[in-house]
């Protein structure tokens, strides 16, 4: 993966080097991004940014950080804004934050949300944990 994938006109997913793209995010009109990583970097620009501090592991929980993130998502485009959502190779736990968001403020169902998703690059996102 080497390029943001829109989930919705204002929501990207993405891995972390592309995330750091800066002339890629300002092309896009990146406003916020939301790092799913305990360590990836960050762009290096003036972003408004969150970091989801987890390993890539089935046992680590995500579910705690669904609201704040889904919310933070929805408050960024109602603001005019676009987000990227991103972790190392970009699959597992973005893609899992991007469904919490479709779920909680575009009211999908998970099997709505999950195959908006497939639909960006088949059998790239979710690993089989997720599913």
């Amino acid at each position: 993966m080497s390029e943001l994938y829109k989930v919705t006109d204002s929501l990207f997913i993405s891995n972390s080097g592309s995330a750091c793209k800066k002339e890629l995010l300002i092309q896009e009109g990146v406003t916020c991004c939301i790092n799913v990583s305990m360590q990836q970097p960050f762009p290096n620009f003036n972003l408004r940014t969150l970091r989801v501090p987890v390993f890539d592991h089935p046992l680590q929980n995500l579910s705690d950080h669904f609201e704040e993130c889904a919310d933070l998502i929805e408050s960024t485009i109602t603001g005019g804004g676009k987000c990227l959502v991103y972790c190392k190779n970009g699959r597992s736990r973005s893609a899992t934050i991007c469904l919490a968001y479709l779920m909680k403020h575009k009211k999908l169902s998970l099997g709505d949300a999950f195959q908006r998703l497939m639909c960006l690059v088949p059998c790239r996102w979710l690993k089989q944990q997720d599913q």
